[in-house]
Protein backbone atom coordinates (compact mmCIF):
# COMPACT_ATOMS: atom_id res chain seq x y z
CA UNK A 1 0.00 0.00 0.00
CA UNK A 2 1.32 3.44 -0.95
CA UNK A 3 0.56 6.26 1.47
CA UNK A 4 -0.12 9.61 -0.15
CA UNK A 5 0.10 13.03 1.54
CA UNK A 6 -3.08 14.52 2.93
CA UNK A 7 -5.01 16.29 0.17
CA UNK A 8 -3.18 14.31 -2.55
CA UNK A 9 -6.36 12.78 -3.98
CA UNK A 10 -8.12 16.17 -4.05
CA UNK A 11 -5.23 17.71 -6.00
CA UNK A 12 -5.16 14.73 -8.33
CA UNK A 13 -8.90 15.02 -8.92
CA UNK A 14 -8.42 18.66 -9.93
CA UNK A 15 -5.59 17.74 -12.30
CA UNK A 16 -7.58 15.00 -14.01
CA UNK A 17 -10.68 17.21 -14.21
CA UNK A 18 -8.61 19.94 -15.87
CA UNK A 19 -7.02 17.44 -18.26
CA UNK A 20 -10.42 16.03 -19.24
CA UNK A 21 -11.03 18.96 -21.59
CA UNK A 22 -9.28 18.86 -25.01
CA UNK A 23 -8.96 22.66 -25.16
CA UNK A 24 -7.10 22.71 -21.85
CA UNK A 25 -4.82 19.88 -22.99
CA UNK A 26 -4.08 21.86 -26.17
CA UNK A 27 -3.26 24.93 -24.07
CA UNK A 28 -0.82 22.89 -21.99
CA UNK A 29 0.79 21.64 -25.21
CA UNK A 30 1.26 25.25 -26.34
CA UNK A 31 2.81 26.16 -22.99
CA UNK A 32 5.45 23.41 -23.39
CA UNK A 33 7.11 25.82 -25.83
CA UNK A 34 7.24 28.68 -23.34
CA UNK A 35 5.18 31.29 -21.54
CA UNK A 36 2.33 32.87 -23.49
CA UNK A 37 -0.31 35.58 -23.24
CA UNK A 38 -4.05 34.91 -23.39
CA UNK A 39 -4.11 36.28 -26.95
CA UNK A 40 -1.32 33.91 -28.03
CA UNK A 41 -3.05 30.96 -26.38
CA UNK A 42 -6.43 31.89 -27.90
CA UNK A 43 -5.09 32.23 -31.46
CA UNK A 44 -5.54 28.56 -32.54
CA UNK A 45 -9.09 28.34 -31.18
CA UNK A 46 -12.38 29.63 -32.50
CA UNK A 47 -13.33 31.07 -29.12
CA UNK A 48 -13.07 34.41 -27.39
CA UNK A 49 -10.22 35.45 -25.12
CA UNK A 50 -12.60 35.48 -22.12
CA UNK A 51 -13.49 31.84 -22.88
CA UNK A 52 -9.79 30.94 -23.01
CA UNK A 53 -9.30 32.85 -19.74
CA UNK A 54 -11.89 30.59 -18.11
CA UNK A 55 -9.91 27.54 -19.24
CA UNK A 56 -6.74 29.15 -17.87
CA UNK A 57 -8.44 29.67 -14.50
CA UNK A 58 -9.30 25.95 -14.33
CA UNK A 59 -5.69 25.05 -15.19
CA UNK A 60 -4.41 27.51 -12.60
CA UNK A 61 -6.74 26.15 -9.89
CA UNK A 62 -5.44 22.64 -10.65
CA UNK A 63 -1.87 23.91 -10.26
CA UNK A 64 -1.03 23.09 -13.87
CA UNK A 65 -0.14 26.67 -14.76
CA UNK A 66 0.94 29.80 -12.93
CA UNK A 67 0.28 33.35 -14.08
CA UNK A 68 2.54 36.37 -13.86
CA UNK A 69 2.54 39.96 -14.99
CA UNK A 70 5.28 41.25 -17.30
CA UNK A 71 4.82 44.91 -18.25
CA UNK A 72 1.26 45.02 -19.61
CA UNK A 73 1.10 41.31 -20.49
CA UNK A 74 -0.26 38.59 -18.24
CA UNK A 75 1.71 35.44 -18.99
CA UNK A 76 0.79 31.81 -18.36
CA UNK A 77 3.54 29.35 -17.42
CA UNK A 78 3.37 25.52 -17.42
CA UNK A 79 3.86 23.92 -14.00
CA UNK A 80 5.02 20.33 -14.39
CA UNK A 81 4.78 19.02 -10.82
CA UNK A 82 1.04 18.22 -10.87
CA UNK A 83 1.57 16.32 -14.14
CA UNK A 84 4.30 14.27 -12.47
CA UNK A 85 1.86 13.38 -9.69
CA UNK A 86 -0.75 12.28 -12.26
CA UNK A 87 1.81 10.20 -14.15
CA UNK A 88 2.93 8.62 -10.87
CA UNK A 89 -0.65 7.67 -10.06
CA UNK A 90 -1.12 6.17 -13.53
CA UNK A 91 2.15 4.25 -13.26
CA UNK A 92 0.76 2.40 -10.23
CA UNK A 93 -1.93 1.03 -12.55
CA UNK A 94 0.52 0.27 -15.34
CA UNK A 95 2.20 -2.30 -13.10
CA UNK A 96 -1.21 -3.80 -12.30
CA UNK A 97 -2.15 -4.10 -15.98
CA UNK A 98 1.23 -5.54 -16.93
CA UNK A 99 0.78 -8.23 -14.28
CA UNK A 100 -2.78 -8.89 -15.51
CA UNK A 101 -1.57 -9.30 -19.09
CA UNK A 102 1.18 -11.66 -17.93
CA UNK A 103 -1.44 -13.81 -16.19
CA UNK A 104 -3.59 -13.76 -19.34
CA UNK A 105 -0.57 -14.83 -21.44
CA UNK A 106 0.02 -17.73 -19.02
CA UNK A 107 -3.63 -18.77 -19.25
CA UNK A 108 -3.56 -18.66 -23.05
CA UNK A 109 -0.38 -20.74 -23.10
CA UNK A 110 -2.04 -23.30 -20.80
CA UNK A 111 -5.11 -23.45 -23.06
CA UNK A 112 -2.94 -23.96 -26.16
CA UNK A 113 -1.14 -26.85 -24.45
CA UNK A 114 -4.46 -28.50 -23.56
CA UNK A 115 -5.74 -28.47 -27.14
Amino acid sequence: MVLKPLGYEDRLTGVFAALADPTRRAILTQLKHGDATVAELAAPFSMSQPAVSKHLKVLENAGLISRSQRATARLSHLEAEPLRAAVGWLMDYRAYWAESFDRLDDLLDDLKEES
